[in-house]
């Protein structure tokens, strides 16, 4: 009676061949979720360097009709400046915090516009209006995208068995970009 000794040895190697091909196979979809939400992120910057340019040729456009709303302005400017920097030093939660502000800069502008009729009228004034109204949407549809693709992620560095090898590799949740402003997440009352 002959033992073969090749027959252990193949399963085994497949064995390990397998656990292999598992690893490499999960070390290859974190790593394309990874850029997914590196693209994702890339979107939102993109949308917001749009609005960034938008803002002074607004703020210009609307100077021009309310010259003593200067502390408008300069918010307005400063929340722009803030909101470039917090992005530029890619803090995510951060970032988020300095575009919620700028956004409620914004809409202070938009409400002092409606003290100026003159201002209302002005082709350029409402062409502006309508650029950073369809760039608001925008930022807000790369905002959705980003954060769906922080949770395909940090979904699959959550669950077995890829959450042993993502820990190992240094894999690490990313953050979502959410409202800081309680009041914003508030539902609208609406009276007549």
């Amino acid at each position: 009676m002959t033992i073969n000794f090749m027959t252990p040895t193949l399963i085994i190697l497949a064995i390990i061949v397998v656990i292999v091909l598992a690893i490499i196979g999960m070390y290859n979809g974190l790593i394309r979720l990874k850029n997914r939400v590196d693209e994702a992120w890339s979107d939102i910057d993109v949308q917001l360097k749009r609005r960034f340019d938008l803002i002074p040729n607004l703020v210009a456009t609307v100077k021009g009709y309310a010259a003593h709303e200067q502390g408008t302005f300069e918010k307005v400017i400063q929340a722009r400046n803030a909101t470039m920097s917090a992005m530029a030093s890619g803090n995510i939660k951060q970032a988020a915090e300095a575009e919620n502000a700028l956004s409620g800069t914004l809409k202070s502008l938009f409400a002092l516009s409606e003290n100026y009729p003159d201002l209302k009228a002005n082709q350029n004034f409402l062409e502006l209006q309508k650029e950073l109204t369809d760039t608001e949407d925008k930022v807000q549809a790369a905002r959705r995208f980003y954060n769906g693709n922080v949770r395909d992620f940090n979904t699959k560095i959550e669950v077995f068995p890829t959450n042993i090898f993502a820990n190992m590799l240094g894999f690490t949740k990313k953050e979502f970009f959410e409202i800081a402003d309680a009041a914003e997440k508030e539902a609208v009352k609406v009276q007549f």
